[in-house]
């Protein structure tokens, strides 16, 4: 496993994000230790009477768990918390944290949560998790989004570590939207796979009850734009994982 440093991406309005290296330590970290780090340094932009938007995944899970501590401790008060995915919302009432929705708070103060690619342009891909639609509807209303990475996130180009572009579709001929999604991007190499889960291999269905579509890419797809927009025209599909600058 490779170590690297903890770094955070934040993007305020529409200024452009400006990526922070965190300080290497003398000692060498564990990945999960350099999450950690990263997420406690994202919790610092968190200041009391805030709305936050909490994340979803395995870094964002030591931000949320932060916060709750801090309010534990007294040292956060009136924080409102609005989570992207069922998961985060039971880890946060765990924790004590108070909740609330996107009706009753259009607008966010802060929302803190990782990321699975990261590009030279800070364009990200997300959602491998599963939590795609939620965490674009919560961070698309924030006033700023903090995103948490480490080294083994960046890329060259979106889908280059290999890994899934997840996209959101409905359940209805899942089939038929695979393959024109997998049409759709066939110059570039590109594989559609329903996500499954177990033995049995059942789909796997998101928390607004849908499936998902991985997207695997041998070649770069260029136009990102281009790309949102030829993905988000497809009836079936409800949402893609790119979070583009």
């Amino acid at each position: 496993m490779a170590v690297a440093f903890p770094r955070f991406l934040c993007t305020e309005g529409s200024a452009a994000p400006t990526p922070t290296p965190t300080p290497p330590s003398s000692v060498a970290l564990t990945q999960d230790e350099l999450k950690r780090v990263a997420a406690y340094k994202a919790v610092e932009f968190v200041e009391s009477g805030m709305v936050l938007g909490l994340g979803t995944g395995s870094t964002a899970k030591y931000a949320v768990d932060q916060i709750g501590e801090l309010i534990q401790q007294g040292k956060l008060h009136n924080i409102v918390g609005i989570p992207t995915s069922k998961k985060t919302h039971d880890q946060a009432i765990s924790l004590g944290i108070p909740l609330s929705d996107l009706d009753t708070h259009p607008v966010l103060d802060l929302a803190i949560d990782g990321a699975d690619e990261v590009d030279p342009c800070l364009n990200l891909v997300k959602g491998r998790g599963g939590s795609l639609l939620r965490e674009k509807m919560v961070e698309g209303a924030c006033r700023r989004f903090v995103v948490i990475v480490d080294e083994s996130k960046m890329v060259k180009w979106l889908g280059g570590s290999g890994l899934a572009m997840p996209v959101e579709i409905v359940p209805f001929c899942w089939k038929f939207t695979a393959e024109r999604l997998q049409g759709l991007f066939g110059e570039y190499g590109c594989v559609a796979k329903l996500r499954t889960f177990g033995e049995n291999c059942e789909p796997f269905v998101t928390d607004n009850a849908n499936y998902i579509v991985d997207l695997y890419f041998e070649k770069e797809i260029g136009d990102l734009k281009w790309a949102s927009d030829s993905i988000l025209r497809l009836a079936g599909v409800v949402e893609h994982g790119m979070f583009l600058t």
